[in-house]
């Protein structure tokens, strides 16, 4: 009798921790499904990506973060992307010609289709061609875009590697987180 009172004991004792555990056991449980769920996300929905250097002035600046959207299969001229470039690294640039787009670059302006592009968010720098691969007028074949900086001067972009596959396409941006603000693009 003695020790079946001493097991209950320790039965008793015990339980006293099993709704902690059970609560831990559940929290762990939400905790791993929200790191799932934001996982998946990331991986697929959006993204985020930092802006290097200069080329994307005024409209981006050095440091600042961006949103962007996975899933938007439908890019148009203007569109600012998050594009991988030949050399493999990401680049934040603006999407100017698409394919079947015939580009031109003549007396620092840029030329879509035999018509000037009205470019209101350019720093005020005319656009020269680079010592790069395109050859003016340039055709985009199916499939392809061409992207440029902002800040041509200071821009290393589709005049310099030539244009690249819409499939590159990280995502279009959408805001920028700045150091107290966020702003949609």
């Amino acid at each position: 009798m003695r020790k079946e009172k001493e097991g209950a004991g320790k039965r008793r004792f015990l339980k006293k921790y099993d709704g902690l555990k059970y609560g831990w056991l559940k929290e762990t449980k939400k905790f791993l499904l929200l790191l799932v769920i934001l996982f998946i996300v990331f991986h697929n929905l959006i993204g985020f990506s930092f802006v290097k250097g200069h080329s994307m002035e005024p409209t981006l600046i050095e440091d600042n973060i961006v949103l962007y959207t996975r899933i938007h299969p439908q890019y148009h001229h203007g569109d600012v992307v998050s594009v991988r470039i030949p050399s493999g690294e990401y680049y934040v640039k603006r999407i100017i010609a698409m394919e079947g787009d015939v580009l031109d670059l003549r007396d620092g302006s840029v030329y879509l289709n035999g018509e000037p592009l009205s470019e209101p968010y350019l720093c005020g720098e005319l656009t020269h061609e680079d010592d790069g691969i395109v050859r003016y007028p340039y055709t985009l074949q199916q499939g392809q875009i061409f992207v440029m900086g902002d800040n041509r001067a200071e821009s290393m972009d589709s005049r310099s590697f030539g244009a690249v596959g819409i499939r590159q396409i990280r995502g279009k941006i959408w805001f920028r987180v700045g150091r107290f603000f966020i702003q949609k693009i």
